[in-house]
């Protein structure tokens, strides 16, 4: 997969249970268990919006490009 997922690392750093985003974002917890698990197919912009205000972060802080050829560090 090219398109990584950092939820979970974001979550961390601000000290955020899933269940207290989901309910902040209006999601339900399995649909964000989806997206931190990186099987989500898409995210609507309006809903990566509202995880960016609840963590007070950037899009790219969440979401990486990593190519399927490079190696992990």
């Amino acid at each position: 997969m090219a398109i990584i997922v950092n939820l979970d690392v974001m979550m961390a750093k601000r000290k955020i249970s899933s269940g207290e985003l989901a309910e902040t974002i209006g999601l339900s917890q399995a649909n964000l268990s989806i997206l931190k698990t990186g099987k989500a197919k898409a995210v609507r912009f309006s809903t990566l919006e509202a995880i960016c205000k609840a963590l007070n972060c950037q899009p790219g802080d969440i979401l990486e490009f990593r190519d399927d050829g490079e190696v992990e560090a």
